[in-house]
């Protein structure tokens, strides 16, 4: 693969993690600070959230190694690249933090969209299997926690 491509590739799963590790960071804040009727639920469910991120951080750190660069590991950087806001220094209230997680979950996926043509020009095939896991799973998450909001 050209040097080019491998740097456009890498450069976007940069993006794609930077924003898994913000999404990543803000569930665990929820999970740990959630309060009110739905306590018990949600925190667990922010846990699995979260366990789920933490496991996918690394297999999008490692592919972006294996292209030859650098994977971005620290908050100014993850700051730079992602389109996600941290998490409000105030914990909000149980629903606000659903409503929070699932556009959060929709923005990676969006993300995952945005960047599959960079890897579909780059033919790379390890990257675009990695990114259709990520779509998967991002939209199935938010879709939940969207039902959450209904009445």
């Amino acid at each position: 693969m050209p040097d080019a491509k491998r740097a456009a590739i890498a450069q976007a799963l940069s993006r794609l993690l930077a924003e898994t590790y913000t999404l990543y960071l803000t569930t665990h804040n929820f999970h740990w600070n959630v309060t009110g009727k739905m306590f018990n639920t949600l925190h667990t469910m922010f846990m699995g959230q979260y366990t789920e991120m933490w496991n996918a951080v690394d297999p999008i750190a490692e592919r972006i190694r294996a292209l030859g660069f650098h994977a971005p590991g620290s908050y100014a950087e993850f700051a730079k690249l992602s389109t996600l806001k941290d998490a409000p220094a105030k914990p909000p209230k149980a629903m606000e933090m659903v409503e929070i997680l699932a556009k959060g979950h929709e923005a990676i996926a969006r993300t995952a969209r945005e960047i599959f043509p960079i890897i579909e020009d780059g033919d790379d095939q390890p990257s675009a299997d990695l990114l259709t896991q990520r779509m998967d799973i991002h939209e199935k998450t938010a879709w939940m926690l969207r039902a959450l909001l209904e009445d």
